[in-house]
């Protein structure tokens, strides 16, 4: 698949058993995206990393296959800083608004609802009760360049600054990790771990910026899937994504891959 194409997201025709497990037929027949890129550079991943996604009336569902020789996670709090260890990322693009969830191989759940602020105004879509600046856990946030001095304050994205609410959990989120390997035992080498997402179109609503939910055939949404790693022996913590994002700050959504909608049942493709 060439960088940047749409990713053609093929339906399921029945739910899927969400326990982290990706040798389910469904899955063995729904296409993988290419191995990871390093998200600066482009340049392929040291270790494979790749990403399935499917769909139905309820649910969208993301699959990842992380190889990693040496499994390690040790954050066990729903929202600690989970990027601070090895992890699988997914953001979703609402246009106005972004929402970010991060998992841990402990399958330690992270989560951040963005509102971008020139989007945020009295009287607008976001102006209710689930996004009250008074009564909620939000922050205001610029990217992640914000210790380069020209970009301190206000970032380098043109939209400027954004509201992180990190108090907001996306209402059916349901998340699965299986290990091939034994977590946090440096005497043996892990094949790595996988990961199932459940994603509930019902609890998107506050992306879906006008689009039907479920979406329709044809229907396209942007989706950053991404990984950090930190490599062993060394202070190095590396992005790795499916597209690149080109710079630090991962949070563009200009970048994020774009995945199209087919009404067609994946079990009608031939398995790989």
């Amino acid at each position: 698949m060439p960088m940047n194409a749409p990713y053609s997201c093929f339906r399921t025709p029945l739910p899927i058993e969400i326990d982290g497990h990706l040798d389910k037929p469904v899955w063995q027949r729904a296409p993988r995206s290419p191995r990871f890129v390093d998200i600066i550079s482009g340049v392929p991943a040291l270790y494979d990393t790749r990403t399935a996604v499917l769909w139905d009336s309820e649910n969208l569902y993301i699959g990842f296959w992380v190889e990693e020789p040496y499994v390690r996670a040790d954050l066990t709090e729903r929202d600690s800083i989970i990027f601070a260890e090895n992890d699988v990322e997914v953001f979703v693009d609402g246009i106005d608004a972004y929402y970010e969830l991060e998992l841990n191989a402990r399958n330690t759940v992270y989560e951040v609802f963005f509102i971008w602020k020139d989007a945020y105004r009295a009287g607008g879509v976001f102006d209710t009760p689930e996004f009250d600046l008074r009564t909620r856990d939000a922050h205001s946030f610029g990217g992640n360049d914000y210790l380069t001095t020209p970009y301190f304050w206000r970032g380098s994205h043109p939209r400027g600054l954004r509201w992180a609410f990190v108090d907001w959990d996306l209402p059916g989120l349901r998340t699965a990790v299986a290990i091939d390997g034994r977590l946090n035992d440096p005497t043996m080498v892990d094949r790595g771990w996988t990961v199932e997402i459940a994603l509930p179109w019902a609890g998107m609503r506050p992306l879906a910026h006008g689009r039907p939910l479920p979406p329709v055939a044809g229907d396209e949404w942007r989706f950053q899937f991404a990984r950090y790693e930190k490599l062993l022996s060394t202070d190095q913590h590396i992005g790795w994504a499916w597209d690149p994002a080109g710079s630090h700050d991962n949070h563009r959504p200009e970048t994020f891959t774009r995945i199209r909608f087919e009404d067609r049942d994946v079990e009608a493709l031939e398995a790989p």
